[in-house]
């Protein structure tokens, strides 16, 4: 019995190290470049970090990333200056376009139909409208040199809160030693990544038993009735209130990028009374006849990100006309 035993731990370990060693040859792990919180109270990447984003468990969506010397993943450095056509493009995970390789992003597409400018690509996962708002406050001697503004507004989750609060929790939580061990365990970042890990993370939080809060119960949306819309609208307005208050909303070179099939007519509606220029991209995506999304989730594909920057271009170049 005893030799039975150990014969058996000495296979799984040697299974184990196999798949390791598979894991680590094909790059079935995803890479994360470590983040940081400035001196400003922005949090971004590490500069010089470079690697391969993968999605999927064969590898669905495999990705160049570099993390420049602003902290933000992107082709080349920024160095605005009077003399040059720049864009600032902010945004979350969309724009941080891990899934593209780095010198084929939406920044990169938006050059090569506005000859002689430059795309500055502030894209940071998790980024809600405060951070970007922040972001340019705390940049502010960048931001006066930039021809042009564009965020990226994700109406259902952007709005969520009033003024801007460094998540320094969520900094300690992923540079934590459990993260690290995973990060480095090729194993361990794959089984993470494909949702192998999920059900040990519930045992160990105590909630094994307990359904997960994100399962689907039901194929159907749920509808949100007109009083609890026009509520939550009201909030998120006032919220936008807050926040061109508190960090300023230059709206001569600023501009919303949305897709207004996801965008409240109440929120569009403000933004017109109020002068606020909007890049709709929503008629470029929804007459496509191509995918313009990853079969694996919501993030724009490569022709999606072509659409999205002829979109940019367009409303620049007639803007400049």
């Amino acid at each position: 019995m005893k030799k039975f035993i150990l014969k058996t731990i000495l296979y799984i370990v040697l299974i184990l190290a196999i798949v390791e060693v598979v894991v680590g040859v094909f790059h079935l792990y995803t890479e994360d470049p470590p983040r940081f919180i400035d001196e400003f109270g922005v949090e971004k990447r590490v500069p010089g970090n470079t690697g391969y984003a993968v999605t999927g468990n064969r590898n669905q969506n495999y990705s160049r990333f570099s993390i420049n010397k602003a902290g933000f993943n992107s082709h080349r450095e920024f160095t605005p200056t009077i003399d040059k056509f720049e864009i600032a493009l902010i945004g979350d995970s969309f724009i941080e376009g891990f899934h593209q390789d780095f010198d084929d992003s939406t920044g990169k597409k938006i050059e090569d139909r506005i000859p002689n400018s430059e795309v500055y690509e502030y894209g940071y996962s998790g980024y809600d409208l405060a951070n970007q708002m922040h972001l340019i406050k705390a940049y502010r001697k960048d931001f006066d040199l930039i021809d042009e503004i564009i965020i990226y507004l994700n109406y259902e989750s952007d709005l969520d809160r009033a003024v801007y609060e460094p998540n320094y929790d969520r900094l300690k939580l992923v540079n934590s030693t459990p993260f690290k061990i995973r990060d480095n365990i090729k194993i361990l970042a794959y089984g993470s990544k494909i949702g192998i890990l999920e059900p040990l993370k519930r045992m160990v939080s105590g909630k094994a038993f307990e359904e997960p809060k994100n399962g689907y119960q039901t194929n159907e949306i749920e509808a949100i009735d007109e009083s609890k819309q026009k509520t939550i609208d009201l909030q998120r307005i006032e919220n936008f209130k807050s926040l061109i208050n508190l960090y300023g909303f230059n709206k001569s070179k600023t501009s919303l990028l949305l897709d207004s099939r996801k965008t409240s007519s109440r929120f569009l509606d403000y933004c017109e009374a109020n002068h606020i220029n909007v890049i709709d991209f929503a008629d470029n995506m929804k007459n496509s006849k191509k995918a313009t999304t990853l079969i694996y989730d919501w993030h724009w594909n490569n022709h999606g990100r072509d659409l999205i920057a002829t979109t940019i271009a367009d409303y620049i170049k007639s803007k400049r006309n």
